[in-house]
């Protein structure tokens, strides 16, 4: 195993990041390309919301490969497991949240609300990840941050499944329980109009950690079988490209599903959730295991030094994709194509403008989003990560041996 893996980090992983992180962005602006393209081809990427399950699936993975094998549940550990956490997770998206609703504030961009009445109430909501748990509320702010809503639930449950697989012996039985306790809390609160809170069965299967529970199982089952047979296989199949070809072909099965309004994918019908939460996920695993074992052009690809430190500001591209960065670059570009016109009105030519057509206008946005993401990542969140693991923040910091990653 080389030194890297020693230290619980995996290039190749973090190149993934970047790419799941792609496909959510080609997958909310699909619509761009209908005109040029036929409708089952924007209907397939508009499927491409599975870089959340590769997110959902890498984090079960990662958190149980760096913590499940020295696992002991006492408060020091916990805390400095949680310090790490928030770490990793909160300083960026507390920034970017505050900020979101700063420019609410600044232009009453109701996308940042959708239309709520009380925005002092839905940042608290927002800022505390609490919103991921109403139906109305759960695409306000930084709308795609609801996913770190299901990310946190996992975060404080590991352990919690860490104790159960290891003390009792019980692993398979948990994600069955939980996603119980999902549809008896949706038989209660249905019923009950309190903002949607758990308020219908698609909501609660496609947006909240007891409906995805098994995306991370399967994550934590990976690593599981990794930790205990380690790196080395004697069975010669390409998981690799395997697991890459099923992921997509999960993805040509929701496209051939009907959009069911108010939802805008194939994803949010019956089939539809099944493939993506039950199917995918396996897939992404059997994906990630190649990955892990494998030699392969793809893996080399991913573990460029550039795409690694695209994987390692995915985070924040995922977090900036939508909202009021991204609206403000497209007015930027949208600006430049009017003054590219009035130029040529001047000079009397009749030429096409570079900033005239809305799929060459998304890729100069995915341009300037990834180098705002590597500039953020660099000058804020490194720093901000590292900050905090070396406070005394919950935990006094203690210096790790030389070769231990965090």
């Amino acid at each position: 195993m080389s030194q890297r893996l020693q230290q619980n980090y995996i290039p190749a992983l973090t190149g993934v990041r970047a790419m799941a992180a792609y496909l959510v962005f080609i997958s909310h602006f699909a619509y761009k390309f209908d005109e040029n393209f036929p409708h089952i081809i924007q209907r397939f990427l508009g499927e491409f919301h599975i870089g959340v399950s590769i997110f959902f699936v890498l984090s079960g993975f990662l958190i149980t490969f760096r913590y499940y094998k020295d696992f002991h549940l006492t408060r020091d550990w916990f805390k400095q497991y949680l310090k790490n956490r928030v770490a990793r997770i909160y300083p960026m998206y507390a920034l970017l949240t505050i900020a979101a609703f700063g420019y609410y504030f600044i232009t009453r961009d109701q996308s940042v609300t959708n239309g709520s009445g009380n925005p002092v109430a839905l940042f608290f909501l927002n800022i505390t990840f609490l919103r991921g748990f109403f139906y109305q509320f759960w695409n306000t702010g930084i709308a795609q941050g609801w996913s770190l809503t299901v990310e946190e639930c996992f975060y404080f449950s590991a352990p919690l499944i860490f104790l159960i697989a290891k003390k009792y012996h019980k692993f398979y039985i948990q994600p069955v329980v939980i996603t119980l306790f999902a549809i008896t809390m949706v038989l209660i609160f249905r019923h009950i109009n309190f903002h949607g809170f758990f308020g219908n069965f698609t909501f609660v299967m496609l947006y909240t950690f007891f409906g995805r529970c098994f995306e991370f199982f399967v994550g934590v089952q990976l690593a599981r079988y990794v930790l205990k047979n380690g790196f080395t296989r004697t069975r010669n199949i390409n998981f690799t490209y395997t697991g890459f070809v099923l992921i997509f072909v999960c993805v040509f099965v929701m496209a051939l599903q009907p959009v069911i309004k108010p939802w805008p994918a194939g994803l949010e019908t019956p089939i539809g959730i099944i493939t993506n939460n039950y199917f995918l996920c396996i897939a992404v695993a059997l994906f990630f295991y190649g990955i892990l074992t494998e030699v392969t052009l793809f893996k080399k690809f991913l573990q460029l030094p550039f795409i690694e430190l695209l994987g390692k500001s995915s985070y924040i591209f995922y977090l900036v994709h939508l909202g009021w960065i991204y609206t403000l670059i497209q007015s930027g570009f949208n600006h430049l194509n009017d003054a590219t016109f009035a130029v040529y009105d001047k000079w009397g030519v009749d030429w096409h403008s570079p900033f005239e057509y809305d799929w060459l206008n998304l890729i100069y946005v995915f341009i300037v989003l990834n180098a705002v993401s590597v500039t953020l990542f660099k000058l804020i969140e490194e720093p901000l990560n590292h900050y905090i693991r070396k406070s005394d923040f919950l935990v006094k910091y203690k210096p790790r041996p030389k070769g231990i990653a965090d």
